[in-house]
């Protein structure tokens, strides 16, 4: 395998999809205010995967060094694991990624807010630097939350509230109580991801020390813990649509709550976990499925 090719895996593009679909969320709830830029959309979507690829190589970096990702793991094996980059070589590819992070939030920031919001600067510069201490933190370093049961509280936080309602916001200036309802839903969906995950992991993170909520819970309450993840997803964009309804269509990315069910059931069912990853991949593209229609049902129909 080429060098590009190694560090393409370490990058893991198929987590994109469900990194930005905060941010196709936000930018409708934007377009549905009457606010919309192509250049922050762009800007935005940019620094939502360069927060992505830094949390993968990270996470890559801190569970091979903690050894947590060893021949029990179930998923696909890691490029540290795998030996195909070393720890220097990782952890550079970690340093270079956060100085084009850095880059991309004062762009983002600059841009939208120019010399004349200092206070909205400061603000987003603060979560921007706070976005990049929370993906490298996760698996990194003796205090790594994700080791302790809080890495589902920052995806809800992260890939949800501070997705969806920071990008509505670059383009509005303003935040509804509305709107914190499809960020609830984003974030509720991307823990239940995480949650996927941690159930397939259960017993190599038991193993090894990583004491996520399902490690904590078990795996049969772990399961009841995901059912109620989604089913609180799927009324909170129900509740939005509600509020905010003027015809059908805005019903329609309600209809990827179907295959969700249906993975629902098998999931409880489930008694083996490592025959829970295939799910994964199908819950970030459903997640992926409703923010694109959520798009175009609120922009092209209304």
């Amino acid at each position: 395998m080429n060098s590009f090719s190694v560090w393409v895996k370490a990058a893991r593009l198929r987590t994109l999809p469900l990194s930005i679909s905060g941010v196709v969320v936000g930018t409708t709830l934007a377009r549905y205010y009457n606010a919309f830029d192509a250049t922050i959309f762009t800007l935005a979507l940019l620094t939502t995967i360069g927060f992505q690829v830094t949390s993968n190589f990270a996470n890559d970096y801190g569970d091979g060094v903690k050894g947590t990702d060893n021949e029990d793991r179930i998923g696909p094996k890691r490029v540290l694991q795998s030996g195909l980059l070393t720890r220097t070589q990782l952890k550079r590819g970690i340093i270079v990624t956060i100085l084009i992070n850095i880059l991309l939030v004062v762009a983002v920031v600059a841009y939208t807010f120019g010399l004349e919001n200092l206070g909205y600067i400061v603000l987003f510069l603060f979560l921007g630097g706070l976005s990049i201490w929370a993906a490298i933190k996760y698996t990194v370093g003796e205090s790594a939350y994700g080791y302790r049961g809080l890495g589902d509280l920052f995806v809800f936080l992260f890939f949800g509230i501070l997705g969806v309602l920071g990008s509505m916001f670059l383009y509005t200036k303003f935040l509804t109580f509305n709107a914190f309802f499809p960020a609830i839903t984003m974030g509720l969906l991307s823990t239940g991801v995480l949650n996927l995950n941690n159930l397939r992991d259960c017993e190599s993170d038991k193993k090894s020390g990583k004491n996520t909520i399902i490690v904590k819970l078990g795996y049969q309450k772990g399961k009841v813990y995901h059912s109620v993840i989604m089913v609180l997803s799927f009324f909170s964009l129900l509740f939005f649509i509600s509020k905010t309804y003027t015809s059908w269509f805005q019903f329609i990315p309600m209809l990827f709550y179907i295959p969700i069910g249906v993975q629902l059931v098998k999931v409880i069912k489930e008694k083996q976990p490592k025959n829970l990853d295939p799910e994964l991949k199908k819950l970030a593209l459903s997640t992926f499925g409703i923010a694109v229609l959520f798009y175009f049902c609120y922009h092209y129909f209304l």
